[in-house]
C-alpha cells in the first residue's frame, strides 16, 4: 500500500529495512570507531538505472568499500523532478548523477539489495524532503546535507530560513524513524565550498547543524571535515569533532568524524595523486575518523572510471594496516592547533547559540556577517572571509570578515601569515596568491611550473617563493562552488559536489 505520492507508509519502509538483514550506515560507523579502522567510501553516481546498478556492483567487487554512494543529479537537487525524469528515460548520460526521485523507490530498493554495503545519498539540495522520503522507502540508511551546508555552497538565492525549515522536516522524520527502531546516519557537509576552508568555519557550521539535527530527533550525526593538506591542522580538526559534540550537541546523538580526502586541485600524474590519496588516508586514521571519502588517481582528469575508483578505495584502505602504527603526527603542534580550533569555534558559535530561536539566529548571523563562508555561491552569505596558507601550509584567515573572533585570535592569524617574509601579502598579488594556495599540491609535486620553493604539508617551514608567478602559471584551475559540478567522484580538477 502507498500514499498519494506513491511512497509506502513509514512503518512499511521500516519493516523492509529490517528484512534486508544488512548493516545500517550507523552500525558501520560505530564499528569503525570502536575498532579504530577507518571505513572507506567512494563517490559515484550516473543517470541510468542499469548503469548505476553495474557501477555499484563493480565497485563492491573490485574495492570492497565499507559504504557506497548514490550521488544525485543536479536537476533532482534543484527540485526539477520532471526534467530529471525525462532525461532519465530519454538520455540518462546527460545527467550528472542518479535521479532517485525519477527512478523511484522500487528501483532504489533494487540498488540497495544488489550490494552488501549500506548506501548513502549525497546530493546538494537545499530542500530534500521528497528525496528523503524516497530514500527511506528505498531502505537507505544514510543521508547527507543540512540547511546551511547544502544551501550556501550550491544555491544562489535560497533563503536560509527556507532551507533550515526544510531540513528540520527531514531531521524530524529521522526522529520518527529512530522511535521505530531505524537509525539514519545524517552526515553534515562541513566541506562547504571545498576550497581553503578554515577549520573553525567548517566545524562551526557543522556544530550549528548538529545542534539543530539533534534537537529534531536525529540519533546519528556525521560531521564531515575537508582535508586542508597540513597534517597537524587536519588531525586536530578531526580530534576536535568529538570534543565539540560533547560541548554543544544535545545528549542522545552519536557523533562521528568523517574525513573528505583533498577536494582542491589534484595532481595529474598518477603516482603523485596516489601519494596524496594515501597521505590523506593516514591523516584520517591519525585523527580518529570513523569514515573517509576516498579520491582517485584520475581526479584531475575528470570523472573517474570504476577501475580507478576501486583502486582509490583499495589504496585508502592500506592506511588501516597495523604495520603503519609507527606513523604519528607532531603531537605538540597538533595539540596547539586543537586548542586554537576549539577557541575559534566557541567564539563563532556561542553568540548564535545564546540567542533564542537558533534557526532565526543563524539566518540573522549570516545576514550581518557574524557567520560566513568563503567563496559562497549564495547571495545570503557575505563571503568576506579570505583564507590563505601560512608558510607551513596551514589555512589561516587573511581576513576574518565580520566573524566574532577575539583580538588574540585575529592577532595570531596575522602573525602566522607574516612569519615567512615578515610582511603581509600585497593586495595587488592577492588573486595570484590565492590561486597558488588553491594549486597547493600540483605546486608541491612540481606539476605547476614557475615556483621558487614550496610549502611542506607536514608542517615544516618553507622559504618565500614567488606565489604571484606560480599563480599565473596555475591560473584557470577549479575553485569555489561554481557551476558545472559533476556527480561522479569529481568534477574537473578534483573538487566536487557533496
Amino acid at each position: 500500500m502507498t500514499d498519494s505520492t506513491g511512497i509506502p507508509p513509514l512503518e512499511e519502509s521500516v519493516a523492509y529495512i529490517r528484512s534486508l538483514g544488512k548493516e545500517s550506515a550507523a552500525e558501520v560507523l560505530a564499528r569503525s570507531r570502536d575498532t579504530g579502522r577507518v571505513a572507506v567510501q567512494p563517490r559515484c553516481g550516473v543517470g541510468g538505472h542499469d548503469a548505476m546498478y553495474e557501477l555499484l556492483g563493480e565497485l563492491e567487487a573490485q574495492g570492497a568499500p565499507d559504504l557506497l554512494t548514490l550521488t544525485i543529479d543536479s536537476h533532482t537537487r534543484l527540485g526539477e523532478f520532471e526534467r530529471a525524469r525525462r532525461l532519465a528515460h530519454l538520455s540518462p548520460r546527460e545527467l550528472n548523477g542518479y535521479p532517485l526521485v525519477a527512478h523511484g523507490w522500487r528501483r532504489g530498493r533494487e540498488l540497495n539489495e544488489s550490494v552488501r554495503a549500506p548506501l548513502q545519498i549525497r546530493h546538494g539540495s537545499p530542500d530534500a524532503r521528497l528525496m528523503f522520503e524516497v530514500t527511506v522507502a528505498s531502505g537507505i540508511t544514510s543521508f547527507e546535507g543540512g540547511g546551511i551546508s547544502y544551501n550556501l555552497p550550491y544555491s544562489k538565492d535560497v533563503a536560509l530560513a527556507d532551507s533550515l525549515a526544510a531540513w528540520e522536516a527531514v531531521d524530524r522524520r529521522c526522529g520518527e524513524l529512530a522511535e521505530l527502531g531505524v537509525i539514519v546516519d545524517r552526515e553534515l557537509f562541513g566541506t562547504l565550498t571545498a576550497v581553503l576552508i578554515p577549520p573553525s568555519v567548517s566545524l562551526a557550521i557543522s556544530v550549528l547543524e548538529a545542534v539543530l539535527a539533534a534537537r529534531a530527533g536525529v540519533r546519528c550525526i556525521s560531521v564531515a571535515y575537508p582535508q586542508s593538506g597540513h597534517v597537524a591542522q587536519d588531525v586536530a580538526a578531526l580530534r576536535a569533532i568529538p570534543l565539540l559534540a560533547r560541548r554543544y550537541v544535545p545528549a542522545g546523538a552519536d557523533v562521528h568524524a568523517v574525513f573528505h580526502e583533498f577536494m582542491g586541485v589534484f595532481p595529474q600524474e598518477r603516482h603523485h595523486a596516489e601519494d596524496l590519496i594515501l597521505y590523506g588516508a593516514l591523516v584520517a586514521r591519525l585523527g580518529g575518523a570513523s569514515k573517509m571519502l576516498n579520491k582517485t588517481y584520475q581526479e584531475a582528469l575528470g570523472i573517474p572510471d570504476a577501475a580507478a575508483n576501486a583502486a582509490g578505495i583499495r589504496l585508502a584502505q592500506r592506511a588501516n594496516s597495523p604495520l603503519l602504527g609507527f606513523v604519528t603526527p607532531d603531537e605538540e603542534q597538533t595539540a596547539q592547533e586543537l586548542d586554537w580550533i576549539l577557541t575559534e569555534v566557541a567564539e563563532i558559535v556561542e553568540p548564535v547559540l545564546e540567542r533564542p530561536g537558533t534557526q532565526a539566529a543563524v539566518a540573522e548571523a549570516f545576514a550581518d556577517g557574524r557567520l560566513d563562508i568563503p567563496f559562497s555561491a549564495s547571495k545570503h552569505a557575505r563571503s568576506e572571509v579570505i583564507p590563505r596558507r601560512d608558510p607551513s601550509g596551514a589555512i589561516r584567515y587573511l581576513s576574518a570578515g565580520r566573524l566574532p573572533l577575539s583580538p588574540s585570535s585575529l592577532r595570531r592569524h596575522r602573525e602566522q601569515l607574516r612569519s615567512g617574509s615578515g610582511t603581509a601579502p600585497e593586495i595587488g598579488s592577492l588573486l595570484a596568491e590565492l590561486t597558488a594556495d588553491i594549486n597547493y599540491f600540483p605546486l608541491l609535486f612540481g606539476e605547476t611550473a614557475a615556483r621558487d620553493t614550496q610549502a611542506n604539508p607536514l608542517g615544516g617551514p618553507r622559504e618565500d617563493r614567488s606565489r604571484a608567478q606560480a599563480g599565473r602559471a596555475g591560473a584557470a584551475r577549479g575553485r569555489g562552488a561554481g557551476a558545472g559540478r559533476g556527480a561522479g567522484s569529481g568534477w574537473g580538477a578534483g573538487a566536487e559536489s557533496a
